[in-house]
């Protein structure tokens, strides 16, 4: 994923510390599950680029699924993360046209006016967004385009029980986020949810990351100001949103393996809390009986590309 220089971030010392620590410890799992963007919207920014097979620069890279997808329709494709976990995934993978590079959202390290395409792919919320639009805007030569790409959560199953199984579990981990953000541990940490918690006034899962507290030093900004900020900065002089869908293979074991691939629950795993507790295993029964009960449907995600276009002149 993606990522901030708001902490010192040692890999081996602060694995659990800040937002890089957030990702580290599962780049398995976060690879073999997670989706790839819509097929064709790589096409459709390289015209809105206004070029055949542009350079493409891809910020929080992770484990090199988003760098991967880019090199289908790009001519090169240069991953940026600063998680040695996820990027040493990304290069057990090598993939014609990708190099893959440590460096910060808002210090990429790069020359100025070098790509054509910038993408921030299930990235950007994790990214502070001044000096990584300045960044991106530095990057992007006249005329290239900054894309924003989020999947909604929880994938379309089409079976209303397990999605709302997703629903539950993830208010219990935005509390319980919100408790170890707090410094609270124990019993404390462990005591009974209630429906009117204050950590819930703002849950959405719409908007997941929209005033969210979280352990480890980790922050995010919410997903649906995206857009704003990008028109906002001054950097772009068109911007728009797209939307698709883009359907996964896979089905109720893709369906639980998504949500364990989740950085909020492998915080709290870090944070000692049981699956019990946290109540994976709640959510595991309730999504395998749902899914035995239910017509098949394949899994979907719906995806937002927010874009900002540089201008030309």
């Amino acid at each position: 994923m993606a990522l901030l220089r708001e902490v010192a971030y040692d890999p081996v010392v602060d694995a659990g510390g800040g937002n890089p620590g957030r990702f580290s410890g599962f780049a398995d799992i976060y690879d073999a599950n997670r989706p790839s963007p819509p097929d064709e919207l790589g096409p459709l920014l390289a015209s809105y680029a206004n070029v055949a097979a542009p350079v493409v620069v891809d910020i929080g890279s992770g484990t090199g699924l988003s760098s991967r997808w880019a090199a289908t329709w790009a001519g090169s494709v240069v991953g940026v993360e600063p998680s040695d976990d996820m990027r040493t995934m990304a290069e057990s993978r090598p993939t014609k046209g990708v190099t893959y590079r440590r460096g910060f959202s808002d210090s990429t390290g790069l020359p100025g006016g070098s790509a054509d395409v910038v993408l921030a792919v299930q990235a950007m919320h994790w990214m502070e967004p001044g000096p990584t639009l300045a960044e991106v805007a530095r990057v992007l030569r006249p005329g290239g385009v900054f894309a924003v790409l989020d999947a909604d959560w929880p994938p379309v199953a089409g079976v209303a029980r397990a999605e709302e199984a997703w629903a539950a579990l993830h208010r219990r981990i935005r509390v319980f986020e919100a408790r170890a953000a707090a410094g609270e541990q124990g019993e404390e940490l462990r005591r009974p949810i209630r429906d009117d918690d204050p950590a819930l006034v703002d849950e959405d899962l719409a908007d997941p990351h929209l005033n969210r507290a979280m352990p480890g030093g980790a922050r995010s900004w919410n997903k649906a100001g995206h857009l704003e900020r990008i028109s906002a900065s001054g950097h772009f002089g068109f911007t728009r949103e797209l939307l698709f869908n883009q359907a996964v293979p896979g089905g109720v074991e893709r369906f639980v393996a998504l949500m364990v691939s989740q950085g909020s629950y492998q915080a709290l795993k870090r944070a000692g809390l049981s699956d019990d507790e946290i109540g994976e295993t709640q959510f595991r029964h309730e999504v395998d009986v749902a899914f035995r009960e239910a017509a098949s449907f394949p899994l979907s995600f719906s995806w937002r590309a927010r874009l900002g276009v540089k201008p030309s002149g």
